[in-house]
């Protein structure tokens, strides 16, 4: 068994004294991500089967997870990786002993390529629409269930091709069926949303780069089907709410999340807020931690708006003696956190201004 078993720990940061909350910390893996779940399982399947080699057309997660996978089973390992692949996430691979190829300027381009290098006894392992890789994300369900016997409300879950809310919720749903399973995407890359609510798969044309650990066009054929047919809702949440949830867990556990890993969390705390719930036992899964250092900065100053704690403004002022002290007085008595004047025109000037809200909400608690 290439994954490791994850602890299922409980938050007294997002409980309360009526409700409960527990945070399944797949982000503990030593891949760094739930993927080695999915991947290893496929990785083992194939190499019992006599492959020679494995590929991967994943610079993320999954790329790093059929490294790890192919260097404990003593395979090796090819990985393409389009030419926006961070520096930080090739090393990672690299140290992994897999061998690394940066071609295309795309995920298509990179995946065409490597298909056309495959040789007969090559394994390709997809980072999500296969039914192995399906199974081994499964068994975060199956552990979920066995460490917490008592009833469990919803499992909220972050989806990017679906691979990981499919195999959680086929078996949840087969052992507890009445488990909710609510699936988390964020606002710029809702594929699995927008396809559920058409009906059918559909590709977006952009998808954000911020949690680019779950940004995909397209999810996959079989994740759709088995989402359409065990998932019970879904929650959209901004790049803001994820800051904000990363925040949240670092103050409750010290663990660092990556922004997909943390968004189940956020998910979470917006759909318990929203339906007002309360005596409920929640899960949320931590699903990654492979985070490059330098977006810690941008995190931090995004937490605070994500917590409702500081709204930020741009404003286009007149440039005339009073102007600014007016826009405070519209302000009232707040504080005011970042401070910008930019000079436009003769007439006009724009003001970058962060501002401390009147009403701070909790955000640590549902």
């Amino acid at each position: 068994m290439i994954h490791q078993l994850t602890p299922l720990v409980e938050s007294d940061a997002f409980g309360t004294p009526t409700q409960r909350v527990w945070l399944k910390l797949e982000a503990l893996q030593p891949s760094g991500s739930f993927k080695l779940r999915g991947v290893g399982h496929a990785c083992e399947v194939h190499a019992a089967r006599g492959a020679r080699r494995f590929l991967s057309s994943s610079g993320g997660n999954a790329g790093l997870a059929v490294a790890y996978a192919g260097r404990r089973l003593g395979v090796p390992v090819r990985v393409v990786v389009p030419e926006s692949t961070r520096e930080w996430a090739r090393s990672l691979i690299r140290r992994q002993g897999a061998e690394l190829v940066v071609h295309g300027s795309s995920w298509m381009e990179a995946n065409e390529y490597l298909t056309a290098s495959r040789e007969p006894t090559d394994a390709f392992i997809h980072p999500f629409d296969d039914p192995d890789v399906i199974a081994g994300q499964g068994t975060i369900g199956m552990e979920i269930l066995r460490q917490h016997q008592g009833d469990i409300d919803a499992i909220f879950v972050a989806v990017g091709g679906g691979g990981l809310i499919s195999g959680i919720a086929a078996y949840v749903k087969a052992v507890r069926p009445k488990t909710k399973v609510i699936a988390v995407q964020p606002t710029d890359s809702a594929a699995m949303v927008e396809s559920l609510r058409a009906g059918r798969r559909v590709t977006l044309p952009t998808v954000g780069l911020f949690a680019d650990a779950i940004a995909v066009k397209q999810v996959g054929s079989e994740t759709f089907r088995l989402c359409q047919q065990y998932v019970d809702d879904t929650v959209l949440v901004s790049t803001d709410e994820i800051c904000a949830a990363i925040k949240d867990v670092y103050t409750d556990c010290r663990s660092i999340l990556e922004p997909g890993g943390a968004a189940a969390i956020a998910g979470m705390k917006k759909y318990a807020e929203k339906h007002r719930y309360r005596g409920k036992t929640l899960v949320a899964v931590a699903c990654g931690s492979n985070m490059n250092f330098d977006r810690l900065r941008f995190v931090a100053e995004r937490a605070v708006i994500g917590e409702a704690r500081e709204a930020v403004l741009a404003v286009t002022l007149p440039e005339k003696a009073g102007s600014f002290r007016a826009f405070c007085e519209v302000l009232g008595p707040r504080s005011v956190t970042e401070f910008n004047y930019r000079y436009a025109s003769g007439t006009q000037a724009h003001v970058f201004v962060g501002v401390e809200l009147a009403h701070k909400r909790e955000t640590a608690s549902l």
